[in-house]
């Protein structure tokens, strides 16, 4: 007979708490037992006592499953933290003078990179210019995204090292700024215009990759969270794995992969699902539009005040959908970011086609962002069981811009959360770091107001009827995160049998006023019934 003993490692209580546990069996509790990293019992402080054990007394703090973000770019996150921030610039001086700091302190030659500058915060709203870079250094080639992600501002060293000039042509996808010479003025659109410079810039080693992201895991359970959905390239898968392999990777990732890699994908017979409880994969991530900050999501209708621009279509509709029956016809889940009205509508249409092809054992088909919506599209996300992946502080930073460049009657159907979900659609919420902050409470705050953490644009919130209750959100981070990529059985709830994940706060969160909830603290992050993070 072959037999395998459980690990009979000390019991761990967890008592005198305030715990919600999105278990609709058993919803709340004041204590809980965990033994090899399960929740092996949950009750009152009586019961669990009984069974013995390390008791940590918690004193009243609220405990939570653990939060998942479903929508992260981790090496981006990683390597940005060592990158020229430019959040929250209120100028364009102030942006150029951050960048003027990290020079005096880089070697000539080397690059200048930096992310997070938002051109309509500053007063008059226009794109900068290399022309605003250049006479910071001419011996330092500059590259910062913009805070969406989707474009680029670099100086002339930059645009002279690539060889862009009134000869280049703009790439498939992608657009190069001109002036009215035809010159590059410094901003590139999109990732195909983007990467012209980028492709330039030295790549990190794997090992370097995996330095940042040990960092950045740290952070990551700083913020209570105990999961990420992984949108970067391959050179994250790998980053990843060396960390796995080495014992340092305590986060459960979900990995999806970039529409170029799918071939390889196919050829190695890899599916959505493989992987086990800390790196699986996920779906095949496409873009099919753009941002609404460079304008470049494609739109139904012209944005206001440029009656000749629909945005851009990243992935035409028809090799979206070539890549999508390829997709499902090898058991790999579709990602689609979709931000504007028509590139929603063109994926839905996608999904519809490859319908007959769903194979109800890999994890659904999802739309990342579903930023803006025609209202006859709303119900269609639940027909076709398509996860709405969306991330409620999108909409708090970009509210305003909605206005202006929407109009009224457009931004009523602008980050419609409750649309969908009424809808019947499964909605999961994350971040999209480094483009908003992977600080979870940020996202639970906006969800539950419609405002930012200022109280803009007051008391009632942005389109208030599109609000979300506590429970639901704290569900969109923990539950339908787990669901969405088929880990239900193993996380998502305070469940008998699941892995002891869990975030603690310091006070009960459901007992808050929601102004209040931008400003608790997290009290601990437990990871396998280990604690990665704690205060007390």
């Amino acid at each position: 007979m072959v037999w395998y003993p459980l690990r009979m490692t000390a019991i761990t209580l967890l008592t005198n708490a305030s715990i919600y546990t999105m278990d609709k069996q058993r919803p709340t509790a004041t204590a809980l037992a965990m033994r090899d990293g399960r929740i092996i019992a949950i009750g009152n402080d009586d019961q669990i006592r009984a069974i013995g054990g390390n008791e940590v007394n918690l004193d009243g703090k609220c405990v939570i499953p653990g939060l998942i973000d479903a929508h992260v770019h981790f090496r981006n996150y990683a390597l940005g933290l060592q990158q020229v921030d430019l959040t929250g610039c209120v100028s364009r001086a102030e942006a150029v003078e951050r960048v003027r700091g990290r020079i005096a302190t880089t070697p000539p030659g080397d690059w200048i990179e930096g992310l997070g500058w938002v051109q309509d915060d500053w007063t008059d709203r226009a794109f900068p210019s290399a022309a605003d870079l250049d006479t910071l250094s001419q011996q330092h080639p500059i590259y910062l995204k913009h805070k969406s992600g989707h474009a680029a501002w670099v100086n002339t060293v930059a645009l002279q090292m690539v060889g862009i000039d009134v000869h280049t042509a703009d790439p498939d996808g992608g657009a190069i700024q001109r002036d009215s010479d035809g010159r590059a003025t410094g901003i590139l659109l999109e990732a195909p215009a983007m990467l012209l410079v980028r492709h330039h810039i030295p790549r990190r080693t794997d090992a370097d990759l995996a330095a940042a992201m040990r960092h950045a895991q740290q952070l990551c359970w700083s913020v209570g969270l105990v999961g990420l959905h992984d949108f970067d390239g391959a050179n994250c898968f790998r980053a990843l794995q060396l960390l796995k392999r080495e014992g340092d990777l305590g986060l459960r990732i979900v990995k999806n992969i970039p529409a170029k890699l799918i071939d390889h994908a196919i050829a190695l017979g890899l599916q959505s699902g493989f992987g086990d409880d800390w790196l699986r994969m996920g779906g095949i991530k496409v873009f099919a539009d753009g941002a609404l900050g460079p304008r470049t999501a494609l739109m139904l209708d012209p944005y206001e005040s440029e009656p000749n621009n629909r945005g851009i279509a990243v992935v035409e509709k028809e090799e979206m959908m070539a890549i999508a029956h390829k997709a499902a016809g090898h058991d790999l889940s579709l990602t689609v970011h979709a931000i504007g009205d028509k590139a929603v509508h063109d994926v839905l249409d996608v999904y519809e086609a490859i319908r007959p092809l769903a194979n109800p054992n890999r994890p659904p088909n999802r739309i990342e962002h579903v930023q803006h919506i025609a209202p006859a599209d709303v119900g269609r996300l639940a027909q076709l069981g398509v996860i709405a992946s969306v991330q409620p502080t999108h909409a708090t930073s970009d509210m305003f811009m909605v206005d202006k460049w929407l109009g009224a009657d457009r931004a009523r159907w602008a980050y419609a959360f409750r649309d969908l979900q009424a809808a019947g659609a499964r909605v999961v919420f994350g971040s999209d770091c480094p483009i908003e902050s992977i600080d979870p409470r940020k996202g639970i705050h906006a969800a539950v107001t419609r405002r930012r953490a200022n109280g803009d644009p007051g008391v009632d919130g942005w389109y208030p009827a599109q609000r979300f209750s506590l429970a639901e959100t704290i569900e969109a981070f923990t539950l339908a995160a787990a669901i969405t990529s088929g880990q239900q059985a193993n996380t998502g709830s305070i469940t008998l049998g699941k892995a002891a994940d869990l975030t603690l706060f310091d006070r009960d969160i459901f007992a808050l006023a929601a102004d209040e909830l931008v400003d608790v603290d997290i009290a601990g992050t437990i990871v396998e019934g280990s604690f990665r993070y704690r205060t007390f």
